[in-house]
Order: structure tokens, then sequence, then C-alpha cells
């Protein structure tokens, strides 16, 4: 029984595992955009722990962006490094999920404001994010 128990959730995670890897496939920036966020990469850092820590932002906005920043700094991704295009670009993948619930909820102009690179950065960051003017949500 506890066998069976075992080998359902090693395959149950393996199969999540594998879902993911598919979905990033999907959505991974294609060609020259992967190569600005690299660019842009120091840049979004500081960007990131400004917004992290600005109280004026919401509670849930600062959450997402320390758990963004934590996994940004752990040594273990969901796909290994050693994975050509994708082990990097995951990492990217999710700076762009998280940079676009941020803008849902508080608009772009907090991102604008603490942008610290230049207007070209700025831009591609946009690019690379999908990132347009929004209002924020109520």
């Amino acid at each position: 029984m506890w066998r069976d128990l075992v080998i359902g959730f090693a395959s149950a995670v393996v199969v999540g595992w594998l879902a993911l890897v598919v979905a990033l496939l999907l959505v991974r920036p294609k060609g020259a955009l992967l190569a600005e966020s690299l660019r842009i990469l120091p840049d979004l850092l500081r960007l990131l722990k400004n917004l992290a820590t600005d109280r004026a932002l919401p509670r849930g906005v600062r959450v997402r962006l320390g758990l963004l920043i934590a996994y940004l700094a752990m040594p273990i991704d969901l796909v290994p490094d050693v994975i050509p295009v994708l082990g990097y670009a995951d990492d990217a993948i999710i700076a762009v999920v998280v940079l676009r619930s941020v803008v849902r909820s508080v608009g772009i102009e907090p991102l604008r404001v603490r942008w610290s690179g230049t207007e070209d950065g700025f831009a591609a960051l946009c690019r690379v994010a999908g990132l347009r003017e929004r209002t924020p949500r109520p």
C-alpha cells in the first residue's frame, strides 16, 4: 500500500514538472526578446527590490515580489540550467508573470517611477513582459 502511494506521488510530481516544462516552452520569449531580458537583468533586480520594499504598495503585491526575489536567489530552479535555453529562461518567465500580476494590481506607473535604468531599458522591459498601460483594479 505505501509503495503504491509513493509511486503515485512520484508520478504526479514528474507529470506536474513535465507540464510546467511544456508550459515554459510555449510562453518563453522568442529570439531577441530573450537577449533583451538578459541585458536589463541588473535594472530589473533593482526594480524588484525597490517595489518589494515600498510600503505604499499593497501587501499582496509586496509579498509576490518578495517571493519572486527569494525564488531568483535560490540555487535550485524549476528547470535545471543544464537544459539549453529553458534552463535560464524559467527565471525570466516567472519574473514576467509576476510583473504582469503587479501591473494588473497597481498599474504600470509604480514600475516606471522606480525604474533606475534608461528609457530604452524600460521600453525593453515592457516589450519582454508584454506590459501595457492599464488602470489598477479597485
